[in-house]
């Protein structure tokens, strides 16, 4: 039992350390960029905030300036038509991070009644930033 628990607390204390030297080389930045053709802003950014709720921090990631480009398409329904890796970071659990939380923010809300197209395409960055 004693070496269970030691086992965990080295778990925390390397956890502790990891956190430490991510926000000692920068932190993450999360930016939504949506085609010109939708300028509703509310919807816009209730796309980000179900996006940045669902974003996990893998265990290793990029260098500091560097990010992932996850291109998607949402469907006139708010059902997610595509989403892939547009930009690698460097950090393979990085830009499997960034893809996992556009995948499961989806499905979105249907876009704006007004809006005129079938799908619009969103660009996800996902950067470290200093």
């Amino acid at each position: 039992m004693k070496r269970r628990h030691t086992l965990a607390v080295l778990a925390v204390l390397a956890g502790l350390a990891a956190a430490r030297t991510l926000v000692a080389a920068g932190k993450p930045s999360l930016n939504v960029y949506f085609q010109k053709t939708l300028t509703d802003t509310a919807y816009q950014k209730k796309v980000f905030d179900r996006v940045a709720k669902r974003w996990t921090m893998p265990a290793s990631f990029p260098a500091v300036g560097k990010k992932t480009v996850v291109q998607a398409v949402i469907s006139k329904d708010g059902k997610l038509a595509s989403a892939y890796v547009s930009m690698e970071s460097g950090s393979k659990a990085w830009d499997e991070a960034a893809l996992a939380a556009v995948k499961s923010a989806a499905p979105f809300d249907p876009l704006p009644k007004d809006y005129a197209y079938r799908s619009v395409e969103v660009h996800f960055h996902v950067a470290l930033v200093p």
